[in-house]
């Protein structure tokens, strides 16, 4: 047996060696193919080499020197890759990546040889044909033998080798090339048939050495094997007879034993047996497993193993070793209390209780009970013997009965229990809050006793009766508190049955519908009513208005809705709070209201637009009056925290039905003449009118015109150049826009930038003129002409984007243009808006290059304070200032004061507006450093500025 048993490792052993052997096949077909591709792509290389030297003596041609570079760079990388796997170890060899490159380098070898060979026909000579070709059949003969090791391989090398080539030289018309082509078919049969017999040939002798290999190392460990076995046989034959003989003295002296033992152990085994069917009887009925610890060696007898624990008995033998990991992490602290107390004497017996894992992972709950049955005399116990039993449906009942009393108590619903008599015997804390009732005022006493009115213990009655027929009731009730108030209830009950079907309780739950019940009248508030106003809000303005207007036809009566909008609100948000704002609306409402007393309704429809309702206005001026009335109510001064506010607002009033028929319309015909009343500067009324529509339709169609134009590039960027007023010469230009609009022909910026300022377009308009006046500055540049720095004006909305730094050095590495012929300019008020965070993007953009200036200087908040702290490079006089020049009076004075400040601070000067050779004159004399205007140039297009721009060059 010894013997048979030995040969398993031995198969092992084969086993393991057939796997290493077969990898090692692996390595070495491999490992064949890289070291025979090394000739193969030398050869390849001289023949594409010579191909292209006769190719380039007949005609030069830049693609031979790509092709061959081509073929160079694929031979370094097939000798590189030969080093790099020679170098690999044993384990990497066997990697199928290896393999995988070798044919991918195999294919693109046949096909640069393929290639080679479509050019022979081209090569002038037979002679150097011939030679080109020998070169090819040996790289494409010494490959093939190489590659025969695998048939892939030779395959992947040799079909677009040869196949390609030989097709396309056959179906040539000359003698030479069909000549080629059906020698390359030839070599390609014969190459075929070679690799087929010499792949074979490898083949065979590689699995011949593996396998002479693998069976050598295979006997070497098996005659290894057998001799150590042969030792161990020796020495256990010599075991064997020594354990014989002590075996047979031992046998004998038993014998003896046996005889004596046997008679006293059949009584007691009688004794013993009849006592453990009585004791398996006793713990069998009381469900208990019994268990013996000896705390000396830990070793412990359980029953009722399997039944417990889900596990064998042989399992658990240590009460230490095995049970412990089995207990609850929580339940240890407890568990190890109870029994040193017990070991320690401090009780008379252990009892406790704790759960421990069952095999299929749930946990069960266990007590258990037993005592010390044997101590030394010093106290210490070495034995202890106690019952186990599962409590888990004990427990599982006990929780039931804590979550029902917990959910019963912390229940937010009140809960009440009925026996069939209706006595209340149990409720909880929150029914008694509910009814304001005591406890002992409720519990014990009967239902009809505790009712509180007739017409309450009638319905209970009722319920009564339909829970006997039905088994459940619920509906709402009006209840009585203790203290005699009224709220309405909501009161659901059911029927408890037991076993036999037999009602015993009724059980009650008992909702207060007070707090629903101011909830949903708040809701109905909130839902008509402004929340901070207390004014009507835009819901219930427009059913207002829809009855109003109803009540009007009916009675042939006319109706005056004025649309109120606050000026500039949004500045007190922005500077003083949201909380001050409501404060301040809050204010203005009530303005309204005692404003406007003989209003129909007044309504708050947003953040700061108000909507007032006259019923039946005698006439136009009667409605004049009333908005003059109500404006001058709101200009007054309004003082809040120290703050003194004038306000002012901008009313539009629509006429129904003079003006709409229809409710929407009235409402947005007040509306239209409310913005109207901005757009002429606020702080007025206007009465809707058609021309007010059509002028509103026209703006809505220039609009419309206006995202076509910027969609479909209908803008175009003029520049009006600047002049260098000591030399002379046009030293810069600024951009400007222009819409070439399809019917409308040319139109100013005047017409279309404040509207784009207000719907948001200005951003799209200035992005595309920073980009456009950026790339013709590079045109002009890349023209020879003279590097010009270009001027771009920014609006608000680009500044407040916050992302103009990132769009500036975008368009600047897009263009390619240089930093510092690039100018920004952005007007005073811009500057002075959110000062902090104007300055760190104006430093953003100082540190790209680019250069700043401040336009229309001297027409806002000039400021010496400001003006040192923003790092701009010039500034821009406006040409309010130099329209009266060269007369002597305060623009003169103001200009003199402007160019020697701005010099004070290492500032340009720029004037625009320039018109009149006295104007140029006057500003030359005040040594101004730059001007620009219609006396210079006019805005010109592009191509228009760069014609000037090199007439200015040639006469220079």
């Amino acid at each position: 047996m010894t013997a048979a048993l030995s040969f398993v490792p031995l198969r092992e052993a084969a086993a393991e060696l057939s796997a290493r052997y077969a990898m090692e096949l692996r390595v070495a077909r491999t490992n064949l193919l890289y070291q025979g591709s090394r000739l193969p792509t030398l050869l390849m290389l001289l023949a594409v080499t010579s191909c292209a030297v006769l190719h380039w003596q007949q005609q030069a041609n830049v693609w031979l020197l790509v092709w061959l570079g081509t073929v160079g760079v694929l031979a370094l990388l097939r000798i590189t890759q030969v080093v790099a796997f020679e170098r690999a170890s044993l384990s990497r060899k066997a990697s199928r990546h290896w393999r995988v490159n070798f044919l991918i380098g195999a294919l693109l070898s046949g096909i640069s040889l393929g290639l080679t060979a479509l050019f022979i026909q081209e090569v002038p000579g037979f002679i150097q044909q011939m030679l080109v070709y020998g070169l090819l059949a040996c790289a494409v003969l010494s490959a093939s033998v190489a590659y025969a090791v695998s048939v892939p391989a030779f395959l992947t090398f040799a079909l677009p080798s040869l196949l390609p080539a030989s097709v396309f030289l056959l179906s040539q018309e000359g003698a030479y090339a069909r000549g080629w082509g059906l020698l390359g078919l030839i070599m390609l049969a014969g190459l075929v048939l070679i690799a087929w017999q010499m792949h074979r040939l490898i083949q065979h002798n590689l699995l011949r050495r593996f396998q002479h290999q693998a069976l050598i190392e295979t006997l070497q460990e098996a005659n290894n094997r057998s001799d150590q076995l042969n030792s161990h046989l020796a020495e256990e034959v010599q075991q064997r007879r020594r354990a014989e003989q002590a075996l047979r003295e031992a046998h004998d002296e038993l014998e003896q034993r046996v005889v004596e033992r046997t008679a006293a152990l059949q009584a007691t085994s009688s004794e013993l047996t009849a006592s453990k069917e009585r004791l398996d009887l006793a713990l069998e009925a009381s469900r208990l497993a019994l268990w013996d610890w000896d705390l000396d060696t830990d070793q412990v007898f359980h029953s009722r193993v399997q039944e417990l624990f889900g596990v064998e008995p042989e399992l658990v033998t240590g009460m230490l070793k095995d049970l412990r990991p089995r207990l609850h992490p929580d339940d240890v602290p407890l568990l190890r209390k109870a029994l040193m107390d017990h070991l320690r004497g401090q009780t008379s017996e252990y009892i406790v209780e704790y759960r421990v894992r069952h095999n299929d992972g749930h946990w069960v709950w266990l007590e258990d009970r037993g005592r010390a049955v044997a101590r030394d005399s010093a106290g210490r116990v070495h034995r202890m013997l106690g019952t186990r039993r599962d409590i888990s449906l004990r427990r599982q009942r006990e929780d039931q009965q804590r979550l029902a009393v917990t959910v019963f108590d912390a229940a937010s619903e009140g809960i009440f229990i009925l026996n069939v008599e209706g006595e209340v015997l149990s409720v909880n804390d929150a029914l008694l809050k509910i009814t304001g009732q005591r406890r002992e005022r409720v519990e014990g006493f009967r239902i009809d006793e505790i009712a509180g009115n007739f017409d309450l213990l009638k319905r209970y009655l009722q319920i009564r009766g339909e829970l006997i027929r039905v088994g459940r009731w619920q509906g709402e009730l009006s209840g009585t508190r203790e203290s005699g108030e009224h709220y309405p209830q909501w009161l659901e009950m059911t029927v408890v049955r037991n076993a036999q079907g037999r009602i015993t309780h009724f059980v009650g739950f008992l909702t207060d519908l007070s707090a629903r019940r101011a909830i949903e009248d708040r809701l109905r508030y909130l839902s008509h009513y402004d929340p901070l106003t207390g004014l009507a809000n835009r819901a219930l303005f427009r059913e207002r208005l829809h009855q109003a207007s109803q009540r009007v036809r009916q009675q042939g009566r006319n109706l005056a809705l004025l649309h109120i909008d606050l000026d500039r609100f949004k500045h007190i948000n922005e500077s003083l709070g949201q909380e001050f704002a409501d404060r301040v609306l809050t204010q203005i409402a009530q303005r309204l209201t005692e404003a406007v007393p003989e209003a129909e309704m007044l309504a708050r429809l947003s953040a700061d637009e108000f909507a007032l309702l006259i019923d039946h206005h005698t006439s136009l001026s009667a409605l004049s009056r009333i908005a003059s009335r109500l404006l001058s109510k709101i200009r007054e001064p309004l003082q809040l925290d120290g703050h003194e506010l004038v306000h002012s607002a901008s009313v539009g009033i629509s006429l129904y039905p003079d003006n709409a028929r229809e409710v929407s319309a009235l409402m947005s015909q007040a509306q239209q003449a409310m913005q109207h009343a901005k757009h002429v500067g606020g702080d007025t009324f206007q009465f809707y009118s058609d021309n007010l529509q059509a002028c509103t339709v026209e703006r809505l169609q220039l609009e419309n015109d206006l995202r076509k134009a910027i969609r479909e590039e209908q803008l175009a960027v003029y520049f009006q150049p600047k002049l260098d007023v000591r030399t002379g010469q046009v030293c810069g230009a600024e951009a400007l826009v222009r819409w070439r609009h399809p019917s409308l022909g040319l139109i100013a910026p005047a017409a279309f930038i404040t509207l784009a300022e207000e719907t948001g377009l200005i951003a799209a308009i200035g992005e595309y003129v920073l980009r456009e006046a950026c790339r013709n500055a590079c045109q002009w540049r890349e023209a020879g002409l003279d590097e010009l720095r270009v001027a771009v004006n920014l609006s608000a909305q680009q500044l407040r984007q916050g992302n103009l730094v990132s769009l500036v050095r975008g368009i600047l590495q897009e263009t390619g243009l240089a930093p510092h012929l690039l100018e920004l300019e952005l007007t005073e008020s811009l500057l002075l808006d959110n000062l902090d965070s104007t300055l760190l993007t104006l430093n953003q953009l100082k540190s790209l290059g680019v250069g700043l200036a401040i336009d229309d200087f001297g027409t806002g908040y000039s400021s010496l304070s400001y003006l040192k702290r923003l790092p701009v490079d010039s500034v821009k006089i406006d040409q309010c200032f130099v329209s009266d020049l060269p007369r002597e009076g305060e623009d003169a004075a103001i200009i003199r004061a402007i160019i020697a400040l701005a010099h004070a601070l290492d500032l340009r000067v720029v004037a625009e507006g320039v018109e009149e050779h006295a104007q140029l004159a006057f500003l030359k004399a005040q040594q101004c450093d730059e001007v620009q205007g219609y006396l210079i140039s006019p805005p010109r297009d592009a191509a228009a500025f760069e014609r000037l721009l090199v007439e200015q060059q040639a006469l220079a």
